[in-house]
């Protein structure tokens, strides 16, 4: 070989060379080209489907809370229990269940009150019946906190917790009889009740209590008046459902199931 071809030889080699990167290079431009940032697919130099990367917009954050889409209220539950004890539906009131979740609670005391007063007049009637009692000598009787049936249902009615800026956030604390006058259920100034709710208050019991315990909180809860060993009043005070779990105390304030 002499030195003219080798060195054409060399040249040829050096052009393939160049030609076949720039082949390359263009490839990868006609397939960035290519990816458009609305194809359904992850491709060019995407970083999910059709986002990321240095032409589309950056990937949505997985963990963000999603508000797309038509939101519909369904519960209530500012007060757990009110939304099943009082307001499923009611002979004359069809439906109050799905309407007392769906009213704003401005509106809630208006339009239910009257119909929760009547079915915890029911309810009673009922008791006494069972028991095999006149239904009017087995009325709602003025409960712990003093209050009567029209004054209760009309605080239950409207499903929002009040909020006392200068006491104990709970749902119901008998207090300490810090006076000593024997009563830490009677209402006389040492107790706090219905000034929000702790995550720990056993909200059942207290609305149970609140409907069925009269003035010292246990009118129904099961007792022996005969001293026959068998209870002779229904036990209405409780659910007999301990609170037992632990609850996180960052939101969304859930336990793990038990």
């Amino acid at each position: 070989m002499n030195f003219n071809k080798f060195k054409y030889s060399i040249l040829t080699l050096l052009a393939a060379t160049v030609l076949m990167a720039c082949n390359n290079d263009d490839m990868q431009m006609e397939e960035m080209a290519v990816a458009t940032c609305n194809d359904g697919i992850m491709n060019g130099d995407e970083e999910g489907t059709d986002c990321g990367g240095s032409a589309c917009e950056p990937c949505a954050d997985s963990t963000a809370p999603d508000f797309t889409g038509t939101f519909a209220q369904a519960d209530h539950m500012g007060r757990p229990g009110i939304n099943t004890t009082l307001s499923f539906d009611m002979d004359g009131m069809p439906s109050v269940k799905d309407a007392h979740n769906v009213t704003i609670p401005s509106e809630m005391t208006a339009t239910f009150q009257a119909g929760f007063q009547a079915r915890l007049e029911q309810y009673h009637d009922v008791y006494a019946n069972k028991l095999g009692l006149d239904p009017m000598d087995v009325n709602y009787e003025n409960n712990i906190l003093g209050l009567d049936a029209a004054t209760l249902t009309t605080v239950l009615a409207a499903d929002a917790l009040d909020v006392a800026p200068d006491a104990p956030t709970t749902y119901f604390d008998p207090g300490t009889d810090a006076d000593n006058d024997g009563n830490i259920l009677v209402p006389d100034g040492d107790e706090v009740a219905l000034t929000g709710r702790a995550l720990q208050d056993d909200v059942i019991d207290v609305s149970l209590i609140l409907f069925f315990g009269g003035m010292n909180g246990d009118r129904f809860s099961g007792q022996d008046l005969d001293n026959d060993g068998m209870a002779d009043l229904p036990r209405l005070t409780s659910d007999g459902v301990a609170l037992t779990a632990t609850i996180n105390s960052d939101f969304p304030y859930v336990s793990a199931p038990e």
